[in-house]
């Protein structure tokens, strides 16, 4: 069956890059072959937002949470001269940089709830969907429902009172914007060791897999560390290709809302669809949405990541308070992620790596609300794990 499904998933992600490049054009193909390789690389590094904030809640456990800041370090280190710039081997580039407000700090809040209600961030949700995950297709669906409910209300929430947007890369210079979140990053990660040696007396990192060589690479899992260089040179390629960061969840809303229209809903006539781009994103082809194609290559990745590992085997029972808890987890990601203008990777990956203040903001709001999710997650019959499981959310 393994071997069906590689050649299934290779054949999805070739010939939609093929036929993206005759359809669209060469740039969106090589977003979807991106996406891809985004898929691969969060299945293989089990690289979850989620499940990393939860085991340090849990049990103070910061391996996960570490990573990150690896992450988000080299990131800042790649985009904060290209931003300042403005431009990128002659392309111009612009970060995400959001205001922050009462609607913003509310969203990133229940989005976190979401995660730990749901099992997974935005991009947790897509590759353990595409993973074989059957109760993360559940919380995919709510999502969408949540992101869609989002858009529509999002003009009432960004009425609240907020501040523009800030980006300390232009406010204080780059190299400044640089030490100040370099020091951030460094003391994030000096207060999960401090606490980890506090509980365990050491820290505790992952063991090793027996696998070495090409069949690591080909098979998994990769190292977490290995994940996060490999996501922040993904986002910078994105940047690259894309002229702005990585996102995810505005393709949410799109989907959402072009099936509220075919339903008969004047999802036109919503202030979020009122710019002239956002018209021709609602009435075009999804084809020509970046963020779309690289959602549907960031599940075709992981599809053939699963199935590389051996471990493709969807599971279609899903017990009923799991279930509901995907369903309304879902539908708080997906309207948390609208009122926060963006999710774990368009505002707290990508914004902060744009440099933006209201990425800082949303990583508060929503670790606070990932705190009530953890300690909600046994109401409905879901575990609260020690130790980060391979599927990583």
């Amino acid at each position: 069956m393994q071997n069906t499904v590689v050649a299934g998933a290779l054949l999805l992600l070739l010939g939609g890059m093929v036929w993206l490049g005759q359809a669209v054009d060469g740039r969106q193909a090589a977003l979807y072959l991106l996406g891809g390789a985004l898929g691969l690389v969060l299945y293989h590094a089990a690289f979850g937002f989620t499940s990393a904030w939860r085991v340090f809640i849990a049990d103070r456990r910061g391996e996960g949470l570490r990573a990150q800041m690896v992450m988000l370090a080299i990131a800042v280190l790649l985009f904060f001269p290209v931003l300042s710039a403005g431009s990128l081997w002659g392309q111009p580039v612009q970060g995400f940089v959001s205001p922050v407000g009462v609607g913003m700090i509310f969203g990133a809040f229940i989005f976190g709830l979401g995660m730990q209600m749901g099992g997974g961030c935005a991009s947790g949700t897509l590759y353990t969907a595409g993973g074989g995950s059957v109760r993360m297709v559940l919380t995919l669906g709510a999502f969408i429902l949540g992101s869609t409910l989002g858009a529509a209300h999002l003009h009432w929430w960004a009425a609240l009172p907020h501040l523009p947007p800030i980006s300390v890369v232009q406010s204080w210079g780059v190299v400044p914007a640089l030490m100040a979140n370099l020091a951030a990053f460094a003391a994030i990660a000096g207060l999960t060791v401090l606490l980890e040696r506090r509980r365990h007396g050491r820290l505790v990192t992952a063991p090793h897999p027996a696998r070495r060589g090409m069949g690591r690479l080909l098979q998994g899992p990769w190292p977490i560390l290995a994940g996060a260089v490999a996501l922040a040179l993904l986002n910078f390629a994105t940047l690259a290709l894309a002229g702005r960061p990585w996102g995810i969840t505005s393709a949410f809303a799109l989907w959402g809302s072009k099936m509220a229209m075919a339903l008969g809903f004047d999802a036109a006539n919503w202030p979020f669809w009122s710019s002239a781009p956002q018209q021709a994103a609602l009435h075009g082809s999804v084809l020509n949405d970046i963020t779309s194609v690289m959602d549907i290559g960031i599940i075709v990745g992981a599809l053939l990541a699963a199935a590389l590992a051996g471990r493709y085997a969807p599971k279609f029972r899903v017990p009923l308070r799991s279930a509901v808890a995907a369903v309304l987890g879902g539908v708080l990601l997906g309207y948390g992620a609208r009122l926060a203008y963006g999710c774990n990777i368009g505002a707290y990956f990508s914004g902060i790596a744009s440099g933006s203040l209201h990425g800082w903001v949303w990583m508060v709001a929503a670790f606070f609300g990932n705190v009530l999710g953890t300690f909600a997650r046994p109401f409905f019959g879901l575990e609260v794990e020690r130790v980060p499981r391979q599927t990583g959310c």
